[in-house]
């Protein structure tokens, strides 16, 4: 198998660090692309796309989605069982003697 070369030999943190000089240069030069609404949406649908043909990836996310919906619910359901109804820590006016 072939040694690495260039940006693939360097280690992670040197690798981000020369990139984000890179990008900053670009800007400051006014070389750097800039993506128009449109161009980033188009990019996006391509994304989506390419992500959308692989079943366990989809089947992922969905998971991950759902679970973090259970984990928002469940925090709510036990805020609302903590909760006191309106009324009910007063007898009511039909009936003054009960609670």
């Amino acid at each position: 198998m072939p040694k690495p070369k260039g940006f693939a030999r360097m280690e992670k943190e040197v690798q981000r660090a020369a990139a984000s000089k890179g990008g900053k240069v670009a800007h400051e030069k006014g070389t750097a692309h800039k993506f128009t609404r449109e161009e980033a949406a188009e990019a996006g649908r391509k994304g989506g796309l390419a992500v959308s043909t692989t079943p366990g990836h989809m089947r992922e996310i969905g998971q991950k989605g759902a679970e973090a919906q259970q984990r928002r619910r469940g925090t709510e359901n036990e805020l609302q069982s903590r909760r006191v109804p309106p009324g009910k820590d007063q007898p009511s006016e039909k009936n003054p003697t009960s609670h």
